[in-house]
């Protein structure tokens, strides 16, 4: 017995050997090419492939043709899986590949029906980049049939991949529009705003839309500035409806997402080098986003007819994103632009247009595929404005217009930003540039900075006056102004007393941003805040722009020096400084000491350290940032009350992302009138069993409230004085498949689990699985000074020497050259 008992060990162990062998065999196989030499069909002359140590590519090419089919072969070799996940997630396909898991994004998406836009309009997005995009797309198809086996990724979701097309190049972009604009594919912040701008007071209204704060740092016109709040006589909180409870706040509070640029121009460098800074903060994962390249080629078009430019490219899109081609570079933050609108409609019943002049609608049925499971049918139906997402009570219905359901949405115009000399080039190729919309920032080789906004904006001619979305049809206005008199406008962004007015409907534009060249200040900078004003503002609009703090750390940070290098850029890219929560702080701290509540005083003294930065070591970021998370909560809460006693308690509440501006006036002025109703009588008898009153009374009882919440959150996990700020700021990058491998998949597809200083309410943003998916730093005719840095690596396969690789620089902040280095492996492409 002993015996067979060992040889059924033995069997297992070889079993499981065989296993792991086989699998490291599959993995390897599809690790990509990196010596030797290969044909590759449609080339005009040989070109090289060149890796350095971290796997950033160069490509030396006869043409950009040969360049782009090249960088084609690359990424598919190198991501092609992301890729695929990228094309799928802006067409609503995903479920197709990994199952019903992704079923409900899928019809989340599938109702703006991308691809069957993107193939409409694709002779408008490819305009003169019809060879460029044939031969990319050429490469990828002929870089994923060159692997010994296919991407990994299918061997385990058991799927074969799908030849990749000229069109899914534009929904790679396209699904840059739902990371980028997530909230203009539902827009449901002017939704809620539009249900909530009925119920309450106009006064109320303001506050809860409050559009500044005092820490506002706009490029054009001045500082909002905080809240002048209004007397008990224009707006007395306690004469309203409220709900019966107050809400609960809850940790942890997501954070604010962001990307920073800045620049600064010659005239404040020692040589007279304009510099630029980038960071986009996006998702991150492993491998990163963007995939870095410097691509090197003959074009007559280009100053000295020859391109060499480096940066960061996009898997699945021909080119360079960001990065520098040696007499210009420019790099991009989110603009948070207005670019969606609702439209009341009245559908028409069957195909007619009756006498009342209900819209006309087209059905479409379409087809999701789920692996293991059946297919599923999702019914859109659109009308001239846009698909129809909502059906009223009354029988009418919201269609919506985003910008990336438009003609003109995306094209590759971004291509013929390698060929620019100077700003004023750039410029031109700007306007006919189309993608999400984007604080583009561009510094040139003559010592000159400039702004302006690239990419489809809403071609809005004025601002629309709002109608109310819960008005009936019946009662709305219809446009006339081009012959779509089925449509009426309502998108909740106007006070009520201003009359409703028709609003035509509007095209994707890329020629009317407003630009802000040499500035006499010699400082440029963009964090995802509102950047100008007046009329152009209005025009543009407001779709959540950012919490001004961050902006206005890195302008007074700009304008503490008057010389700068690329070492001090880098460094204001890693500011770490906690300045926006230092007045908190000090309230937490002056609120302990003049009361006898024991819930703020545990907080306080566990947060006794004044937190100067979010370092890993730091509770007192940790406990302050929660407090005001749940102070700000609760002030949220009861100005919202009146909408919530009206409209029940589901009705969905917008994020009011300029609160700060609103909170921070009510907490050191302190009027009873404006106080959220629960607290007002915490210390009367009737109250005192409340779950939210603790001891004291009046907004004493708010933030005393919010620090017992906060007190107990963490010392769930132990002393609150250990709770540190990198117990939580821990990373979580990994593969999208690491949760689908059990027990070793974690280990194996995430990058390790460094603790991350940093926040979102600073220069250094930071968070488990969001931040910097790239750092850059760069002079143009300087680029051997630049600095670089990318989390997760190049490669989307471990065992692929790049996989990872440049991490741990990135984490730390080490300065690693914006060029690529010593070339480590080479392989020859030629014509076949």
């Amino acid at each position: 017995m002993l015996s067979w008992v060992k040889r059924i060990l033995l069997a297992m162990l070889l079993l499981i050997v065989a296993s792991i062998l086989v699998i490291w065999w599959l993995l390897r196989g599809s690790v990509a090419l990196l010596e030797g030499e290969l044909p590759l069909a449609g080339l005009s002359a040989p070109l090289s492939v060149q890796r350095d140590a971290l796997g950033v590519v160069t490509i030396d090419a006869a043409n950009q043709a040969d360049a782009m089919r090249a960088l084609g072969f690359v990424h598919a070799q190198e991501r092609y899986f992301e890729m695929d996940l990228m094309r799928r997630s802006a067409a609503g396909e995903l479920a197709e590949l990994v199952g019903p898991a992704a079923l409900d994004t899928d019809k989340k998406r599938r109702m703006h029906r991308l691809r069957a836009r993107a193939m409409r309009n694709l002779d408008t997005a490819i305009g003169d980049k019809q060879a460029l995009l044939q031969a990319y797309t050429d490469g990828v198809n002929a870089g994923l049939a060159d692997l010994d086996v296919k991407p990994w990724p299918y061997l385990l979701l058991r799927q074969q991949p799908k030849p990749w097309l000229p069109v899914d190049a534009i929904l790679a972009g396209d699904a840059m529009y739902f990371d980028l604009q997530g909230s203009g594919s539902t827009n449901t912040q002017e939704l809620a705003l539009s249900r909530i701008q009925q119920q309450i007071p106009p006064v109320l209204f303001a506050l809860l839309t409050r559009d500044g704060t005092a820490w506002d740092a706009p490029l054009m016109g001045e500082p909002r500035g905080d809240a002048v709040l209004p007397t008990a006589e224009q707006l007395d909180l306690r004469k309203l409806p409220m709900s019966s409870s107050p809400a609960d706040a809850g940790l942890p509070a997501k954070p604010a997402a962001g990307s920073n640029n800045f620049a600064v121009s010659g005239a404040l460098t020692a040589d007279g080098r304009a510099i630029l800074a980038d960071d986009m903060h996006l998702g991150l994962r492993a491998p990163n986003i963007w995939f870095r390249a410097r691509l090197r080629y003959a074009d007559a078009r280009a100053p000295g007819g020859k391109v060499d430019i480096s940066g960061f490219t996009l898997p699945g899109v021909p080119g360079v994103i960001v990065g520098s081609n040696g007499h210009v570079a420019w790099g991009f933050t989110n603009s948070y632009v207005d670019s969606a609108d609702w439209m009341r409609v009245r559908p028409c019943v069957g195909n007619t247009r009756a006498p009342t002049g209900c819209a006309p609608v087209e059905n479409h049925r379409e087809t999701i595929r789920v692996a293991g499971a059946e297919a599923t049918t999702l019914d859109v139906r659109e009308v001239s404005w846009g698909p129809i997402l909502h059906d009223e009570p009354d029988g009418s219905a919201l269609a919506l217009r985003w910008v990336a359901h438009l003609p003109n949405s995306m094209n590759f115009g971004l291509a013929d930003f390698t060929i620019a000399a100077d700003l004023q080039q750039l410029m031109e190729i700007a306007d006919r540039t189309a993608l999400p919309s984007q604080n583009l920032l561009a510094v040139d080789k003559h010592g000159r900075i400039s702004w302006r906004l690239l990419g489809a904006l809403a071609g809005r001619t004025e601002p629309c006056s709002a109608q109310t979305l819960i008005e009936t049809a019946t009662n709305s206005q219809t446009s006339s102004a081009t012959g779509d008199a089925e449509l009426t406008q309502d998108d909740g962004k106007s006070s009520t007393s201003e009359p409703p007015k028709p609003c035509s409907p509007w095209s994707a534009v890329t020629d009317r941003s407003p630009i802000n060249m040499d500035p006499a200040s010699g400082r440029l900078w963009t964090a995802n805040n509102r950047v100008m004003d007046g009329a152009e503002l209005d025009r543009i609009g407001d779709a959540g722009y950012s919490l001004g703090a961050r902006a206005k750390q890195i302008r007074d940070d700009l304008y503490a020096k008057d010389r700068f290098s690329e070492r001090d850029l880098l460094a204001i890219q890693l500011d770490d400084r906690a300045l926006f929560l230092q007045r908190w702080w000090t309230l937490l701290q002056d609120t302990a000491k003049r009361t006898d509540s024991p819930a703020l005083q545990a907080l306080a003294n566990a947060a006794s350290t004044r937190p100067e930065r979010a370092s890993v070591d730091s509770a007192s970021y940790r406990l302050v940032r929660g407090w005001r998370i749940n102070v700000l909560s609760r002030i949220e809460d009861g100005l919202t009350a009146p909408a919530k006693a009206a409209l029940g308690k589901d009705v969905s509440m917008p994020g009011v992302s300029q609160l700060e501006g609103v909170a921070w006036p009510l907490l050191t002025q302190r009027p009873p009138h404006l106080l959220p109703r629960h607290y007002a009588s915490c210390a009367s008898p009737t109250q005192a069993h409340a779950d939210f009153c603790q001891k004291l009374s009046g907004w004493d009882a708010l933030l005393e409230d919010a620090a017992n919440e906060t007190g107990v959150y963490f010392a769930e996990t132990g002393p609150l004085q250990q709770r540190t700020w990198g117990e939580r700021n821990t990373a979580r990058i990994c593969h999208p498949l690491a949760a689908a491998i059990p027990l070793v998949g974690k280990h194996w597809l995430c990058m390790a689990p460094d603790q991350l200083r940093g926040d979102s309410d600073m220069p250094l943003v930071a968070g488990p699985d969001f931040g910097a998916s790239e750092r850059m730093v760069v002079s143009p005719g300087h680029e051997a000074d630049g600095i670089i840095h990318m989390p997760g690596g190049q490669s989307g396969n471990p065992l692929s020497p790049f996989w990872g690789a440049g991490h741990e620089d990135w984490v730390h902040g080490r300065p690693t050259p914006f060029l690529p280095g010593k070339t480590e492996y080479s392989l020859t492409l030629k014509p076949r």
